[in-house]
């Protein structure tokens, strides 16, 4: 009988450790040694962890490719991943609402954006329109594609490198490696950018949707925004709206998130309008990565202005 009972309290005793086990393996993916298991709200952060960290790091943006990220709605798994990351990177300016209606580490969290909080744009009288499978909503009171300033994202990625060398600092030296090659390409970029808008300052153009607030004010655009969707047609309300921007703004160029449905484009061009791409890259992009889909906006953007 007192043999039986020590198997039992020795049983317990084991099942004990091993279920405080379990409990510190989810509080960290990575261990003490292995890369650092790094959570992004979105894909622009995903590639700044990754340009950063290199090797060191794994950078994780559970969204599906399909998905808004500014929008999306974690389900149970991908909340798992995130709590059970090392690092969760948020973008700030009110981007990925969905964080305040869950638990998530607040040891975790890194507000990438902090540095520049009193640059956020505020936004007037942000109208309620829907797009995808995320139905309506507005884009919120701040703007919040601050990645698209590359002085902005510089911010981004500097915010990246301190939060990856607080938890890894026997690394220090490789992120700050990363975190100058990064800032040249981002400063590359920026450069290019300038000189093409200062070759047409003031020039008039139109953005399809309300996303593109910080690259105006980056370069000084000409640029107010209707609520075009790439993959719908416009009612007709959505064409009086544009119609009646253009009376007093003879934009000849309109930057959209992605191609416009056929119909559209032919639309535009009865109107006298050149339609440029000028992808956000808030999500994966189905070939190459940020940086060559940011050089390919710039590129379409200069030959627009080009040619206005």
């Amino acid at each position: 009988m007192l043999r039986a009972s020590w198997i039992l309290v020795v049983t317990a005793f084991v099942s004990c450790a091993s279920n405080e086990k379990s409990r510190d393996v989810a509080t960290s993916q990575s261990g003490p040694s292995g890369p650092l298991v790094v959570y992004t709200v979105n894909y622009p952060l995903q590639y700044f962890a990754e340009r950063i960290g290199g090797e060191h790091v794994e950078a994780v943006f559970p969204g599906p490719a399909d998905s808004d990220p500014a929008e999306w709605s974690p389900q149970a798994d991908d909340i798992l991943g995130y709590q059970q990351a090392d690092l969760i990177l948020l973008n700030g300016a009110t981007y990925a609402k969905w964080i305040d209606r869950v638990t998530l580490p607040a040891s975790k969290l890194v507000d990438t954006s902090a540095s520049f909080q009193d640059r956020y744009i505020v936004i007037e009288d942000a109208l309620l329109h829907s797009h995808g499978p995320e139905g309506e909503h507005s884009h919120g009171e701040t703007a919040f594609t601050t990645w698209l300033d590359p002085t902005l994202a510089i911010e981004h990625a500097n915010a990246i490198r301190n939060a990856l060398a607080a938890a890894r600092p026997e690394h220090e030296a490789s992120f700050e490696q990363g975190l100058v090659a990064l800032e040249q390409d981002l400063k590359a970029l920026d450069e290019r950018m300038e000189r093409a808008a200062a070759a047409k300052a003031d020039e008039p153009l139109v953005a399809s949707h309300p996303v593109y607030q910080y690259l105006a004010r980056r370069y000084r655009l000409n640029l107010p925004a209707v609520h075009f969707e790439p993959n719908a047609f416009p009612d007709q309300e959505a064409w009086h709206e544009l119609e009646y921007l253009l009376e007093g703004h003879a934009a000849k160029g309109m930057l959209w998130e992605a191609e416009p449905a056929a119909e559209t484009a032919q639309r535009l061009r009865d109107m006298g309008i050149a339609r440029v791409v000028f992808d956000p890259c808030a999500n994966r992009p189905d070939a190459g990565d940020y940086l060559s889909i940011m050089e390919a906006n710039v590129a379409r953007f200069e030959e627009l202005l080009s040619g206005s």
